[in-house]
């Protein structure tokens, strides 16, 4: 399906191109979330009208997030989680966790903006994440997983 990009989005393309992806892509996720329409002359033409609107909102989102991310580089999140007394968790720290401990700070993330490349935290110990505000700007944390062994079954 052919769709119009309203703003950048990571390996499809950038604002005002026309691109083809999968139907259910485009008609499950693109078109509703409001990033892309379809390709018609009708809307073809609407885009190179509000080409410079589109363009200042993408700068301004950008800027918003470059801020965001100013803030959030280099923070250390401290979760704590049940435990054994070899260091393995009873459960995970997964994407939802961390974005509850940020927004008990103060900063709004979505979970989907959080990276975890070695999916859910499982152990008690440090772990660099990235936090994706943006197609183009990303933040460094570390999250500190600590062990509470109070409840712990003992061998």
């Amino acid at each position: 399906m052919q769709v119009i990009l309203l703003e950048k989005i990571h390996n499809v393309g950038d604002l005002g191109e026309v691109v083809k992806v999968k139907q259910g892509f485009a008609r499950n996720y693109l078109i509703p979330h409001g990033k892309a329409k379809r390709a018609t002359p009708e809307n073809l033409k609407l885009l190179e009208e509000k080409r410079t609107e589109l363009e200042r909102a993408a700068a301004e989102k950008q800027t918003q997030a470059q801020e965001q991310a100013a803030k959030i580089e280099g923070l250390t999140l401290q979760i704590t989680q049940k435990a054994g007394v070899d260091g393995r968790l009873f459960g995970s720290v997964t994407n939802v966790d961390v974005v509850e401990a940020l927004q008990g700070l103060g900063h709004i993330v979505e979970k989907a903006m959080i990276r975890m490349p070695d999916g859910p935290l499982k152990h008690v110990g440090d772990f660099p994440l990235t936090v994706v505000l943006h197609t183009d700007v990303a933040a460094q944390i570390t999250v500190s997983v600590l062990g509470d062994t109070t409840g712990a079954p003992t061998v």
